[in-house]
């Protein structure tokens, strides 16, 4: 037992730095995404303070490791090997379901995970124990504390409400008193909400908080608690005094230090709350195995573990480590930039981006109910309030080229300064809350505060608050069930199991997020943001033979397939066309930003427009692709009749001259295919009079044959631009060159020159 025990411990350990690696890299964008948003300050000084907040929020996380220990287990109920079963069970579904969700792109929490992971391994490990006893099945609430976990679960779904309408009432009064030009009127008000945001930060971080932190003393738990009338309005005059003399006589934006602490306060709160999602049950698994293994001779089947419910404390040095892998993480991982740096935020200001989530009806009859409320009010409010209140929403008018932040400073400290009020109050109670969907909802109530939801986007995003809601109850449903079958499945095969899942639990979580190669996009959004000639130039050159060496690929692959009737196959290969489809039609879509950001000479703009002409061929190009595979696909599933004789040959000699065409494609290449193309069709003419040639498939034939038509046709006419553009450029920098020369000719010779 003793092995068995000291190996499951190393893999829970192992389990439990892993998860937490992965888990930051996630999470980080939560508390860091306002502060970059708003580009309050250089990234290095975002980071260093987020890493703060992180370190020392870890220390404050002691208290809410009881959430492991006794949150959801009445511990004098289970035996030592008992509660074994439950935490293994616990590590290894989260892992599993945590790499599931992420896999398919699904919204999940860990905190929702970790609660009912508890909640079903704990209610498997009851019925059988009810069961098998032959107890009757009342009895089953003796072993849950169902209270506390009821109280945990409401905690979790009333803060996503609770977060949501915080947001949403504390930005309109905000942007009332401040308006979007709110340069005019924070010289008179900054020094105030400056004080109440730093005091809000205090309160919440350091005065509720305190209770939970490892390295506070009781004698300054105490004082505090006298005194924190005292402390709270010491604190509130101090930090108003100081900030309006920061705006009044050294013309100071304090709202880059709101922003700044702000983000501080959501890293401290996101650690002190989050990090027993992690390291908690590990931790309960040692506590466990220090009470079991202090009481010698202990029977590990019959040796109760009332012992958890002393609290115990965590020993700092602990706290400390698992503070110091987050900070790691955040400066060290990949994917954690990436994830901050090409994430679409749900709270942008900006129109007619890709949004994140699809429309759905119950969003379209929640935005149609929203139109007629709204017309419905403006009939009963008199149009002089209407107007004047929307003065205040009124956006501030960008200087030319100067780019829309996705949210200004005001909502950027209201995301970060409520989000980690909500989390850390929870945090005092001992109640788990979901960070992300905490810090989302706030996002979204203030965005729609802000009149960041109009017509165009409206839609969408309320879909993306209903995704949120669903994938609560979707991540509940699944931990709940899932640990409830892995803990039975524990308790039918025993010790060998539980270490072969750990195992096997490590290495999927390994190979997920350490083995699986990205590509990093980063250049070509670089040079898309740049929108200049040469940028566009470059980009349209890797573009256009990418994406025509995909589309040939793909049309060969498929009418081999077809002839080969492999209908699973042509499944696969329509997938692969739907997301080159995706692909060209998101990077059609830059050149609206190209165009909102402006900017640039003439010639510029031209290759902007150049842009998009090409990008749209190659979309109508990718969509007649997935469109012609669909229907082969279809074809073959409906067992129809193949090509043969002619119709084969003809086919087949048409996808090989294409395949020369991808990897040598000149004018007069795509003159002889347009001119085999033109005999294959003369030809089937003549052999629909001669053959009982069905319609149906005289359709995919010629849709065959129209698609390499279209293909050759339009990127024709791609490469046409491409040329021009390339003209174009080369004159310009002949013309630069001349004129460089001449100024040279122009310039007096110095004294050391003769």
């Amino acid at each position: 037992m003793d092995t068995f025990i000291l190996a499951a411990l190393a893999l829970l350990g192992a389990l439990a730095v892993i998860d937490l690696f992965v888990g930051v890299s996630n999470d980080a964008v939560n508390f860091l995404n306002s502060a970059v948003g708003s580009r309050t300050a250089p990234f290095w000084v975002i980071m260093t303070v987020a890493s703060l907040g992180v370190l020392l929020g870890a220390t404050f996380s002691s208290g809410m490791m009881e959430v492991a220990r006794t949150g959801v287990l009445v511990p004098e109920h289970f035996t030592f090997k008992e509660v074994i079963i439950v935490f293994t069970a616990v590590m290894v579904c989260d892992v599993l379901l945590l790499n599931t969700f992420n896999s398919l792109g699904l919204p999940t929490s860990t905190t929702v995970s970790i609660v009912f992971e508890l909640f079903g391994g704990a209610t498997a490990l009851a019925c059988y124990k009810v069961w098998s006893s032959g107890a009757p099945i009342a009895d089953l609430g003796l072993y849950l504390n169902s209270a506390k976990a009821l109280a945990m679960i409401m905690a979790i779904l009333v803060s996503v409400v609770v977060a949501f309408f915080a947001g949403l009432f504390v930005q309109y009064l905000l942007r009332l008193i401040f308006s979007f030009n709110y340069e005019r009127y924070y010289k008179l008000f900054g020094g105030i909400y400056g004080g109440v945001s730093l005091t809000a930060v205090f309160y919440f971080l350091v005065i509720k908080g305190a209770k939970g932190a490892s390295i506070m003393q009781p004698e300054w738990i105490s004082w505090i608690g006298a005194n924190t009338t005292e402390l709270l309005l010491g604190c509130f005059a101090i930090l108003t005094v100081l900030f309006q003399a920061l705006i009044m006589a050294l013309r100071i934006n304090i709202f880059p230090i709101i922003i700044l602490a702000g983000t501080f306060s959501l890293a401290f709160a996101f650690a002190g709350n989050d990090l027993v999602n992690f390291i908690g049950v590990p931790l309960a698994a040692l506590s466990s195995y220090e009470i079991w293994s202090a009481v010698e001779g202990a029977d590990p089947t019959t040796f109760t573990m009332e012992g958890l419910r002393h609290n115990q404390g965590t020993p700092t040095y602990f706290l400390l480590a698992s503070g110091l892998v987050m900070v790691l993480t955040l400066w060290f991982s990949k994917k954690a930039h990436r994830v901050i740096r090409t994430s679409i935020s749900l709270a942008s200001s900006a129109r007619g981006g890709k949004e994140q989530f699809g429309s759905s009806l119950p969003a379209r009859i929640v935005v149609r109910s929203a139109i007629r409320f709204n017309n419905l009010a403006h009939q009963i409010i008199p149009a002089s309030v209407i107007k004047s209140l929307a003065t205040r929403f009124e956006k501030k008018k960008l200087a030319p080229g100067e780019v829309e932040l996705p949210f200004d400073e005001i909502r950027a400290s209201v995301n970060l300064v409520l989000a980690a009020a909500l989390i850390a109050s929870a945090t005092s109670l001992k109640l788990p809350l979901s960070t992300t969907y905490v810090t989302f909802m706030v996002a979204m109530g203030s965005s729609l505060a802000d009149g960041a939801w109009d017509r165009e986007s409206a839609v969408y995003r309320i879909s993306g608050v209903l995704t949120v809601i669903s994938g609560w109850f979707m991540t509940a449903f699944t931990a709940f069930t899932a640990c409830g079958l892995i803990c039975m499945l524990f308790i039918s095969w025993g010790e060998p199991l539980q270490l072969i899942m750990m195992v096997l639990a490590l290495i999927v979580v390994i190979r997920t997020n350490f083995f699986v190669k990205e590509e990093d996009e980063t250049p070509d959004h670089e040079r898309i943001d740049r929108g200049d000639k040469a940028s566009i130039r470059d980009l349209l050159s890797e573009s256009v033979n990418d994406n025509l060496n995909a589309t040939l690929t793909l049309y060969a692959q498929g009418l081999q397939a077809f002839l080969d009737e492999d209908d699973q196959k042509l499944r696969e290969l329509k997938g692969d066309a739907a997301q080159l489809f995706d692909f060209i039609t998101m990077r059609r879509g830059e050149y609206y930003n190209m165009a909102l950001e402006g900017g640039g000479s003439r010639s510029d703009r031209d290759a902007r427009n150049f842009y998009y002409r090409a990008f749209t061929s190659m979309k109508e190009v990718s969509h007649s692709l997935r469109d012609q595979i669909g229907v082969a696909q279809n074809y073959v599933a409906n067992s129809h009749s193949p090509f043969t004789g002619r119709m084969r040959d003809n086919i087949k000699t048409l996808s090989k001259r294409l395949i020369m065409i991808r990897d040598n494609f000149v004018p007069a290449n795509c003159t002889q295919a347009l001119e085999l193309i033109d005999e294959a069709q003369r030809d089937f003419m003549t052999q629909i009079g001669e053959e009982k040639i069905s319609l149906r498939k005289s359709e995919l034939y010629l849709g065959y044959l129209l698609f390499a038509r279209e293909v050759l046709n339009r990127y024709m006419m791609v490469k046409l631009l491409q040329s021009e553009l390339e003209a174009g450029l080369a004159a310009q920098q002949q013309q630069q060159a001349a004129f460089a020369v001449e100024d040279d000719k122009d310039e007096p010779l110095q004294p050391s020159e003769r």
